[in-house]
């Protein structure tokens, strides 16, 4: 070949490479830096209808990097680091400030679990050591606030130790406390006279690397919940204590802890007759019992109509292996699967190669074009983050900690910054689609009909959807108590002074939608505005 030739040859490939590779600026979604330094990294995140974050992390980490006011110290004999412990392992972020304000936690609440109650205040039940059998609240109240904190609940307690368990609140405004470590058993809060209830289904999908670990629970709106741990599912009958349903084993191996993968449950929409559940990614089954930092994650995703007459696995794979991802409801009733890993497991030190790409699932597109690739951030989000939803459309992406201890001159750090990724929705040029919701509620009540406001810099074309999405606790992968619910609508009326009105249907009961606290979207064209906060009541 001569030089000329080689030269035009080397010169073709490259334009083919440039023409069809994206290059990072080219994908959608942006990212920006919130917070420099929270002082801890985020085991557990939570969203409060005060516009305010809670981010929770163990106790007997040792110091943290941020210390608690003045006079304000824990003084605990039994911890292994720190007997009088004057550190910070809990934060409150405001949004307005990006600020963050130390909070005050007794008990260890390694590897907890939590729900907001109906009217508003966190649970958070469980964790290791003395935090073994504890319910813990937080109140929230006004960020200008300086008075909530957490509150140890003294009088009552946990009638087994919940370690890894799962909290998901049921249509009476209970919370239902599923699994956990040694724990095959189910209890509820308030307490109930009887105590612990045995769910032997959760010691029949346990293997030897405990992947029945925070099970992932899905609330139906027939009223019974979809529990899957290891490979299993069933539909189980609470009020019965009874299993309803058996559903196929979900190929692939293992999914929930420590094999990472993350499930949702699609939008309920129309009649709220049907519920979809999607459960995606995971470790290689023996990559946590031999320790494997480098063994290929898997990127198949199940989804099955947990609803239907004959539920079967629907089977797809993601663009990425990814373990330890989030996977984060979207106003539009799109998913995002974020963070995580493609090599490994779960557990401290046992992954390697962050996944940074985003990818947005769209679960009315045909199988085989439901995934799309987002913009890459340059922050490795892997054992112990979190994502959550934000009343602005945006996700905020706290903590990453594989470490025991925390952990900073190492390959993969222990993170104290905090990001928000901001979907292609929010881009520049969508913006004149965004509508702003002027008139809403502040409380409804099951099967009200309402009415909602909204502006528009465009005339509006087609249906504004009015959606309703919960603020769930975000940790270890899955989002507990995550929905969204589609709301009945009418078209967008204009009135004389430029607002268009939407008619709109509460959702009938608590079975679609548990009573407590939602961010309320107007969507316009795929565009989400900024959410206002209702309390759904009974």
């Amino acid at each position: 070949m001569t030089t000329s030739n080689f030269l035009f040859l080397f010169f073709f490939i490259f334009l083919i490479h440039f023409f069809t590779v994206p290059s990072r600026a080219d994908l959608p979604g942006t990212w920006e830096l919130l917070v420099p330094d929270a002082g801890i990294a985020s085991m557990h995140t939570a969203v409060t209808h005060y516009n305010t974050v809670v981010l929770l992390d163990r106790t007997d980490i040792g110091p943290s990097r941020k210390r608690l006011p003045p006079h304000h110290c824990r003084n605990d004999p039994n911890d292994p680091i720190l007997k009088k412990d004057c550190y910070a392992h809990s934060v409150l972020l405001d949004l307005e400030t990006n600020s963050v304000r130390p909070l005050m936690i007794l008990t260890d609440t390694w590897c907890s679990s939590g729900q907001f109650l109906p009217d508003g205040t966190l649970l958070h039940t469980g964790g290791d050591l003395d935090g073994f059998r504890k319910f813990r609240k937080f109140t929230p109240c006004e960020s200008s606030s300086s008075v909530c904190d957490w509150e140890e609940l003294q009088n009552v307690q946990l009638s087994e130790g919940r370690w890894y368990s799962t909290n998901q609140i049921l249509p009476t405004g209970e919370i239902i406390i599923v699994g956990g470590r040694a724990a095959s058993s189910v209890e509820y809060f308030p307490p109930r006279e009887t105590g612990a209830v045995e769910f032997p289904f959760l010691t029949q999908a346990e293997d030897k690397q405990h992947d029945n670990l925070y099970p992932y629970v899905h609330l139906l709106p027939n009223g019974h919940l979809f529990i899957f741990a290891n490979n299993k599912a069933v539909m189980y009958d609470f009020t019965a204590n009874k299993i309803v349903r058996d559903y196929p084993i979900l190929d692939g191996g293992p999914r929930n802890y420590p094999s990472a993968g993350s499930s949702a449950m699609l939008a309920l929409t129309e009649d709220y007759s049907s519920a979809t559940i999607v459960i995606c990614g995971g470790a290689q089954f023996g990559a946590y019992l031999q320790r494997s930092t480098d063994t290929p994650a898997h990127g198949s995703c199940g989804r099955i109509e947990a609803t239907g007459e004959n539920p079967v696995w629907e089977m797809e794979d993601m663009p990425f292996a990814r373990i330890m991802g989030d996977m984060v409801m979207l106003p539009t009733g799109e998913i995002l699967i974020i963070n995580g890993a493609q090599a490994g497991t779960q557990g401290f030190e046992m992954a390697s190669n962050p996944c940074l790409n985003p990818v947005l699932y769209r679960p009315n597109e045909p199988l085989g074009l439901r995934f799309m690739t987002l913009n890459p951030g340059t922050v490795p989000r892997m054992y112990h983050s979190t994502a959550n939803l934000l009343p602005d459309g945006r996700i905020l992406l706290a903590g990453s900690n594989p470490h025991f201890f925390y952990k900073f001159a190492v390959e993969f750090p222990t993170e104290l910054r905090i990001e928000a990724f901001s979907p292609e929705y929010l881009s520049a040029d969508r913006a004149n689609l965004r509508p702003v919701i002027v008139e809403s509620p502040e409380k409804l009540k099951y099967g009200e009909d309402f009415g909602v406001a909204v502006t528009v810099e465009l005339p509006v074309v087609g249906i504004i959807e009015v959606n309703l999405a919960s603020a769930p606790f975000s940790t270890h992968s899955f989002s507990q108590g995550q929905r969204l619910v589609k709301l009945k609508v009418t078209s967008a009326i204009p009135d004389d002074a430029g607002k268009y009105r939407i008619g709109c249907t509460a959702p009938p009961d608590g079975k679609v939608a548990p009573p407590g606290y939602y961010m309320v979207f107007a969507v316009n064209q795929g565009v989400p505005s900024v959410a206002r906060w209702v309390q759904l009541v009974v």
